[in-house]
């Protein structure tokens, strides 16, 4: 990592990391190592970095477009509470190898000893995410998730968000991974899910009521025998898109493929709308209610996109 010395007196010493990261005047940049860093120190450089995000993110300004940039390592940082991203323009960028989505080792982890409920809120706006990963692993008997991001106009590129990481959550109907109550959200390169642990109820890895949020090449996992998980619920008014995407449920040795990949509480103007390539593997069918999906598949109907076996 370099720095230049212009960007150091313009930017509060952004290091350079390509385009793509946004900036102003007023911007400053902030560290988070959970290896080596602490909490004590003053977040400027690499070598004085917070050992926590929360400690890192009280000190971004809100509409100044700071940047905290996340070093990655095998350690974690386990979050001691949920922690609610209400600075608009305040951006988290993970500087690691860019993996696309799964395996991420700049993660934000809600524990099974502080069993939080959510483990991150994003209610700013616009927001940039990349290279991280957020997960929850509590094992209360109560409805959770990893991420809701109520904002608006937030942009996330090759995350993990992963909930339900402990059986106890992934039994309840009203547990997530994610979930997008926010409207005009980008999503690029993002594994949404898990298949580690199994889903035992109609629960879904993304709850959606929000409008004009974009899916880009994201796969949404899971593993359930439960005919009724979705990997995708969405209620309300409004219209939301998919593109290149894969609805992978994994079924111990094949043995259940469930009903339909999107549940939907039907809205008379609401629309799904899938453009293609998008596949489907462990599911029977697109969504319970046809008549709020749009596909253009290489044959639209109803199967459209649903993968089989192959046989010689």
């Amino acid at each position: 990592m370099t720095t230049v010395d212009d960007m150091l007196y313009h930017l509060g010493g952004v290091p350079v990391m390509g385009p793509g990261i946004p900036f102003s005047g007023r911007s400053r940049a902030f560290f988070v190592d959970p290896a080596y860093g602490d909490d004590t120190f003053n977040g400027d450089t690499p070598d004085q970095a917070k050992s926590t995000l929360a400690a890192a993110f009280d000190l971004t300004t809100s509409g100044y477009n700071d940047t905290i940039f996340f070093l990655g390592s095998t350690t974690a940082d386990t979050l001691a509470a949920a922690l609610t991203w209400d600075h608009n323009f305040t951006h988290l960028i993970g500087v690691t190898n860019g993996l696309p989505g799964l395996g991420s080792r700049c993660r934000a982890i809600g524990g099974s000893t502080t069993d939080l409920t959510v483990v991150i809120t994003v209610s700013a706006q616009g927001c940039l995410f990349r290279n991280v990963k957020i997960a929850n692993e509590s094992n209360a008997d109560e409805d959770g998730g990893a991420l809701v991001v109520s904002g608006n106009r937030n942009a996330f590129y090759n995350c993990e968000i992963a909930g339900m990481l402990h059986a106890t959550p992934a039994t309840r109907a009203g547990s997530y991974s994610l979930a997008v109550s926010g409207a005009e959200n980008y999503f690029n390169n993002c594994y949404i899910g898990a298949d580690t642990i199994t889903r035992a109820a109609a629960n879904a890895e993304l709850v959606m009521s929000g409008s004009k949020n974009r899916f880009d090449s994201c796969t949404f996992a899971s593993q359930s025998d439960t005919a009724g998980h979705f990997a995708v619920k969405v209620s309300g008014a409004g219209t939301n898109y998919w593109k290149d995407c894969l609805f992978h449920n994994m079924s111990v040795n094949w043995a259940t493929s469930l009903t339909d990949a999107f549940n939907i509480t039907a809205s008379s103007t609401h629309y799904i709308i899938l453009q293609w390539p998008y596949q489907f593997v462990g599911y029977t069918g697109v969504a319970d209610v046809v008549t709020h999906a749009y596909v253009n598949g290489p044959t639209p109907s109803v199967t459209s996109g649903l993968s089989t076996v192959e046989t010689t």
